[in-house]
């Protein structure tokens, strides 16, 4: 049977900032903790998800209302690229992420992009058995498509992720998911981008330190409900 990976309980704390505030952020991890490999000569890539609700738009409403806990299930792809297409479900609980993954092939894809069920689902991984079994009972369907910029940073003490998100943009062509290029708009105002900071037990201090910014303020933001918004 395929494998399907699991990570721990982790937090994940989110700030909105501005342009400027992401050159000074990058100029400071530059110095301090290491890109991701995956980011290349850029230093960035492109993620794409594509997002599913059911026929109540149970995971928008969810999200609107804060519920604790609360499920979304994605197909993610970088750098618009086939090559790597996993289907994730994030769950977050008690102001903690925990996320599910396991690989899809370009058929398997196109097939929940069009929400048909997959065939021989019981030799399937446990998470395409859960999504299809919500596909057969809720009616989940693809419903949005999220794209942005990351510039990710890594650190393995604390398994600490700081993210910096631009160009943040949602399209509702979700037949065209795994077109090099899509229709989409900005949904950001002008000038403003994403922080993230993920991490498992504890965040170093040194990094904590270095993330101070004036007018720093945690948020709640979601990327799936504000592109939802914009496509309602």
């Amino acid at each position: 049977m395929p494998q399907q990976n699991a990570r721990p309980f982790r937090h994940e704390l989110k700030y909105l900032i501005s342009a400027a505030q992401v050159q000074m952020l990058k100029s400071r991890m530059d110095h301090l903790i290491p890109l991701d490999s995956h980011a290349g000569e850029a230093g960035k890539y492109t993620i794409r998800s594509l997002y599913f609700d059911d026929y109540e738009d149970r995971c928008f409403r969810e999200n609107e209302d804060g519920t604790d806990p609360r499920d979304k299930f994605r197909i993610r792809i970088y750098n618009h690229s086939t090559h790597r297409i996993r289907l994730e479900c994030k769950r977050k609980e008690r102001g903690k992420t925990y996320k599910t993954s396991c690989p899809l092939t370009i058929d398997q894809t196109r097939m929940l992009m069009e929400s048909r069920a997959l065939p021989d689902i019981d030799s399937q991984p446990p998470l395409l058995q859960k999504l299809t079994a919500q596909m057969l009972t809720r009616r989940m369907r693809p419903v949005v498509i999220v794209e942005y910029d990351r510039i990710p940073y890594v650190y393995p003490n604390g398994n600490v992720r700081v993210t910096l998100d631009t160009n943040i943009a949602s399209s509702s062509a979700v037949s065209c998911f795994l077109e090099p290029q899509i229709p989409k708009r900005p949904v950001m105002p002008v000038g403003q981008q994403l922080l993230e900071v993920k991490y498992d037990a504890y965040l170093p201090d040194f990094i904590y330190r270095s993330l101070q910014l004036e007018n720093l303020r945690q948020t709640a933001f979601s990327k799936y409900y504000i592109c939802r918004r914009y496509i309602r």
